[in-house]
């Protein structure tokens, strides 16, 4: 049996959300269909989650301080990371108090950084990765370089949505990498990995499922991105039998070390029936919005079904799915959004504007949706979906 209070009650079940963007924004919608109080914390106040929870905080999430008064203030029932720039020995600290971190504290202080998790799952579990190395200083960099080899990427060990990568073919973009990684990382300038290429046909999101019942897993999602940053996805991708197996195995290897309850984004590179692990993260993945057509339980319904224990039962996929991205570029304190509602009258498509209360620069402002015949119609829906919304400084 599983016990749901009534919200603003003394019986209430209350989940925290650490971070309110918009994959947050859809955790809070599910968990509130099952009465469940949601508070939502974020760096910066009106985030797409605050808007839809009953309380929120606005506090930078890597004071260990304040996310400590935060969490002991509210006694949550659930803390759930939906960012990785979190203090996350807080996390571990609180879970050892006998607070409920999803899906583990270890799992969110492992992914919040490249090297954890990729230590993990190559030097630990000797799963396939690319060839790698880290790097702490100038000369470590240049020796990881040398050691990887050309071409190859050069990230922050802690960063999202591929901020501070870059592609290193010589000397003069190795030097440009390493000052834009150093700018672009979260929490300042830090350690850097360096990623040798693997040959890969195309990369998936592999939406992983640990709950009650066992482990599930969702439809491959392939997905596009532009210098790191998701554009495009769609479900399912294509790939053969042995490498979906393949893909299965080294999904439920790492979650399975990982632990605790929840969804995982685990991201893959597949070259014929190889498969080789690139990232994990634990928490619902920006490329895996596309199930909120695709399935009949989104990614945020399953995370939310994991987390109070209840049964996931069968992930029913309707078919050749995408979504499609809606970006801004500029400077604004009150979007707004022109809709040309002709790419809407389409069956089967569907938009999400995400009500962020600012544009600095280049960010994501919502999602369009479509199901179709083929993915290369379902693609082209959602492209058409997107390219309706113009979006108003």
């Amino acid at each position: 049996m599983v016990r749901i209070g009534t919200p603003h009650t003394a019986f209430e079940t209350k989940l925290l959300l650490l971070g309110a963007g918009e994959l947050g924004k859809e955790v809070a919608i599910e968990a509130q269909r099952f009465g469940v109080t949601v508070v939502a914390v974020d760096r910066y106040g009106n985030a797409p989650a605050m808007q839809v929870a009953h309380r929120s905080y606005v506090l930078p999430m890597t004071d260990a301080a304040e996310l400590r008064r935060v969490i002991r203030e509210e006694k949550p029932d659930f803390i759930v990371p939906e960012v990785e720039a979190i203090a996350t020995a807080v996390l571990l600290e609180l879970e050892a108090e006998g607070l409920c971190v999803i899906p583990t504290a270890r799992a969110a202080h492992l992914t919040m950084n490249r090297e954890g998790i990729r230590r993990l799952a190559a030097e630990q579990l000797g799963i396939a990765t690319s060839p790698y190395a880290f790097a702490s200083d100038k000369e470590e960099y240049w020796a990881a370089l040398q050691q990887v080899g050309y071409p190859c990427v050069v990230k922050p060990i802690m960063s999202s949505s591929g901020k501070g990568q870059s592609v290193v073919n010589d000397r003069e973009s190795a030097e440009r990498a390493f000052k834009y990684a150093h700018e672009q990382g979260r929490t300042g300038a830090g350690k850097l990995i360096v990623e040798g290429f693997v040959e890969f046909d195309y990369e998936i999101t592999l939406l992983t499922v640990r709950h009650a019942g066992g482990t599930s897993f969702c439809q491959p999602i392939g997905h596009r991105q532009v210098f790191g940053d998701y554009h495009e996805s769609w479900q399912p991708h294509p790939m053969s039998e042995l490498a979906y197996r393949e893909s299965e195995r080294i999904a439920r290897a790492v979650t399975d070390e990982l632990g605790g309850r929840g969804l995982f984004g685990v991201e893959l590179f597949v070259k014929g029936d190889q498969v080789y692990f690139s990232e994990v993260s634990p928490r619902p993945h920006d490329t895996g919005m596309v199930t909120m057509i695709s399935q009949d339980l989104s990614e945020f319904a399953l995370h939310v079904r994991a987390i109070l224990g209840l049964p996931v039962g069968n992930i029913r996929q309707h078919g050749p799915s995408a979504s499609y991205v809606v970006l801004g570029e500029g400077h604004s304190d009150a979007l707004s959004y022109e809709l040309d509602t002709k790419a809407l009258e389409e069956p089967d498509t569907a938009l999400r504007l995400f009500a962020k209360p600012e544009l600095r620069g280049h960010r994501r402002l919502g999602v369009a949706l479509a199901r179709g015949a083929s993915l290369e119609e379902a693609r082209a829906k959602a492209g058409r979906v997107a390219s309706a919304v113009r979006v108003i400084e």
